[in-house]
């Protein structure tokens, strides 16, 4: 496969939900504790249960050279890789940029690859790479990023569910504003659905540092929403 940029582009094009690849950050990723201290948080879609992940054998396909094998593992996780990315650099091209350079490498070093099991983890490990090192290069230009703001008009702002989208709006802020180690583990957990071991391969944090993270993350997004809620 000649694994150019265009091409991997092209792969996810097909079979993407842009539904998926869309949506940065929804209010329910925080819990049901967004108003109540203390309160349960709901967990991402991953946890308690099977990850999303392509059975092995389609791995070990695309490992022995085969393209479509290949082909579907992109057009499988782009959309999550997309979001993960667009959160975490709070910009879309560079977003697109990271997760086409994520998907090159994959391809390059799949011939390498034994981590059988856990390709999830895997990959986001090398996405997660890519966004720091996009980070680091971007801090070097002393460049300041502009954090993910969604795109509303008017008539969206006049709707019913006006705050539901205000709160909408508040999270994706507030997840932009994280320091980047609390975001990556928020992002990981609650919008990815990993568990704590699956978050370690990816970050090569241990699972107390990681929990740590979590937690501090999602007590600044609740204070942040409770500000909002009784203003």
């Amino acid at each position: 496969m000649d694994a150019s940029l265009a091409n991997v582009r092209a792969l996810a094009g097909r079979g993407a939900p842009p539904a998926a690849a869309d949506r940065a950050m929804d209010v329910e990723t925080i819990g049901q504790g967004t108003s109540t201290p203390g309160a349960p948080v709901r967990h991402g879609p991953g946890r308690g249960g099977a990850m999303s992940g392509l059975p092995d054998s389609t791995v070990a396909r695309a490992k022995l050279g085969d393209d479509a094998a290949f082909a579907e593992i992109v057009r499988h996780y782009y959309p999550r890789c997309l979001r993960f990315a667009r959160n975490m650099l709070g910009d879309v091209a560079d977003a697109e940029d990271a997760v086409q350079e994520a998907f090159l490498r994959v391809h390059a070093a799949l011939p390498r690859y034994t981590e059988y099991g856990r390709f999830e983890a895997w990959l986001f490990r090398i996405l997660a790479n890519q966004c720091r090192t996009m980070r680091a290069r971007e801090r070097r230009r002393g460049a300041w990023m502009t954090p993910y703001e969604p795109r509303h008009d008017a008539a969206a702002a006049a709707a019913p569910d006006e705050m539901g989208g205000l709160l909408r709006r508040e999270i994706q802020r507030a997840v932009a504003e994280l320091p980047a180690l609390l975001r990556e583990a928020f992002l990981l957990y609650h919008v990815e659905g990993m568990g704590y071991e699956q978050m370690m391969a990816v970050t090569g944090a241990r699972p107390s540092a990681l929990k740590m993270r979590v937690k501090r993350a999602r007590d600044i997004l609740r204070a942040r929403l409770r500000e909002v809620q009784s203003a």
